[in-house]
């Protein structure tokens, strides 16, 4: 039996900083060295291996325990869900079926201010939610660029707009991920989300159209920002307060389209805006019929999440439910029954696998009716864009597993919580900082899943050792990096791409750095207040 050593120098700052050098070596790898994400994750893990075990004196069984949980979690639920969502949405693609979405868009307002808050914050929180990793940043910002928009406002409004969903993509990942590493309830974890990040959401609309339009745009078009931003920001909180993260921006975004398509037939600006000051082209026409069968993968899904996020149906799996199986817990070896906490606790860490009730499975149930209701895809389509999806999505997943891995090390050999003691001396300023430590996980790595990954255990930490809430530093760690995603160079560049300006990355960054920064200040502020009154 080992017990963990979280100031294993006797010197609590001493220990923090040789428990952060990890995290450093990573940035630094992309910062400095401009290495690849998993060249730079291979060289933190390496060094998370020899921290842990020489100054942290784990054990090699314990550290090789804790790899292979974080490999595992990788694979299961985590690369199940992205792959199956990012294959649905190829297999839509490949139908046909972006076709019609793109003219059923177009022709819904001629007002460019009103094809904004449609493509870029309904239909991009909608897609955010489907498959994220940077899929709504490049459709949203080409669907502009074809409706008229210069291409650096198109990525810029894009990735500004993007700050709504950002922290639910990829059915909810980043808040789940975040819960699992840093052992807190899913719902409870998705609860203090809507208190930390639905203020900031419910401005968003409003800052999309200032950014076109300023104020004269606010007036004119208050009526639909005010009606996108209620029924976005009150589905997208309801679903977070009830049912978890999985169903937040898929039917947050849902809503609000299905909200301006409505809207806008009882009104419309009376002053039409065209960023050119030219006239609107004429938009392609569909029937409803065609309109609603090239939707319905998206429906398909939304239907599937929805039964699989009913307590209803995930009591079927609780101990002693009918299908409860189906439920595989697997005990790491050289982790459970084999540590011991600082705090004295015997660690239990378990794998479980889900074949039934995975997220992963409700989205594959997806694929499959819609592939044999498609009448254009034929079985070759099926298979190619899997292989197509592997094909694209394996770096990301390969440096998931990496990170998981690291973080799981640093976690179970006590350096996240040294690192949290340390940082818990900042005392009650702490709650303003907690948002920019994820704002810098987020900016550096590109990803919201693996900021949590990497600091969701350290903000545990630190809330412990000030006797806080720590589901409210996990979602100010969320929070804060969501409104990194804005310029993180992941996204700008993602964006540059679908806008012809690969190259001309800076020009987005420069255009998009002062909103990123404006709402990482909000966040930070609004964190100081929660911890005061929560």
């Amino acid at each position: 039996m080992w017990t963990q050593t979280v100031d294993p120098f006797g010197s609590l700052w001493l220990s923090a900083l040789v428990a952060a050098i990890p995290i450093v070596v990573f940035l630094a790898g992309l910062v400095v060295f401009k290495l690849s994400g998993i060249t730079a994750a291979l060289v933190a893990l390496a060094t998370q291996i020899v921290v842990a075990m020489l100054p942290f004196h784990m054990p090699a069984t314990a550290v090789a325990g804790a790899g292979l949980l974080g490999l595992l979690t990788a694979i299961w639920p985590i690369a199940y869900i992205i792959v199956m969502a990012v294959w649905l949405y190829k297999l839509a693609d490949a139908s046909g079926r972006f076709d019609v979405i793109r003219a059923s868009i177009g022709g819904v307002s001629p007002d460019q201010r009103v094809q904004v808050l449609l493509i870029s914050f309904a239909f991009g929180g909608f897609l955010e939610g489907a498959a994220g990793f940077g899929v709504p940043i490049a459709i949203c910002a080409a669907l502009l660029v074809q409706l008229g928009f210069r291409p650096v406002k198109a990525a810029m409004i894009s990735l500004v707009a993007n700050a709504g969903a950002g922290a639910y993509g990829a059915i909810g990942i980043p808040v789940i991920v975040g819960a699992q590493v840093s052992g807190l309830d899913v719902l409870e974890l998705s609860r203090a989300m809507v208190l930390m990040l639905q203020p900031l959401t419910l401005v968003i609309p409003f800052v999309l159209v200032a950014i076109l339009d300023g104020r004269r745009g606010l007036r004119e078009t208050w009526p639909m920002a005010l009606v996108v931003t209620l029924v976005f920001s009150g589905v997208q909180a309801s679903v977070l307060w009830f049912l978890g993260p999985e169903l937040a921006d898929l039917g947050a975004g849902l809503a609000a389209m299905v909200a301006i398509f409505l809207f806008g037939r009882v009104w419309q600006p009376t002053r039409t805006y065209r960023e050119d000051g030219g006239t609107a082209p004429e938009p392609e026409r569909h029937s409803l019929r065609e309109i609603a069968a090239a939707w319905s993968p998206f429906y398909i899904l939304t239907a599937f999440i929805l039964v699989w996020s009913l307590p209803v149906f995930k009591d079927l799996f609780a101990a002693g439910g009918a299908l409860s199986a189906s439920v595989l817990s697997v005990p790491i070896p050289g982790l459970t029954g084999e540590v011991t906490t600082s705090s004295g606790s015997v660690v239990t860490a378990t794998w479980s696998f889900t074949p039934l009730n995975a997220t992963g499975t409700a989205i594959l149930l997806a694929v499959l009716v819609t592939f044999f209701t498609t009448a254009t895809l034929r079985a070759s389509d099926l298979w190619r864009e899997l292989r197509n999806t592997l094909t694209e999505l394996w770096r990301a997943l390969v440096l998931i597993a990496l990170i998981l891995m690291l973080a799981n090390i640093a976690n179970y050999a006590g350096a996240s919580t040294a690192m949290g003691y340390a940082l818990a001396a900042a005392g009650p300023v702490f709650p303003l900082l907690a948002p920019i430590i994820g704002w810098i996980g987020v900016f550096l790595t590109g990803s919201v899943v693996n900021n949590n990954t990497l600091f969701a255990p350290l903000q545990v930490a630190t809330a412990d050792k000030l006797s806080v809430d720590p589901s409210l530093f996990v979602a100010a760690n969320t929070a804060g990096g969501n409104t990194a995603k804005v310029i993180s160079p992941q996204s700008i560049a993602i964006a540059a791409g679908a806008v012809g300006l690969s190259g001309r990355e800076s020009e987005i960054l420069r255009a998009s750095i002062l909103y990123s920064l404006g709402m990482l200040a909000f966040v930070c502020v609004w964190s100081f207040v929660l911890s005061l009154v929560t």
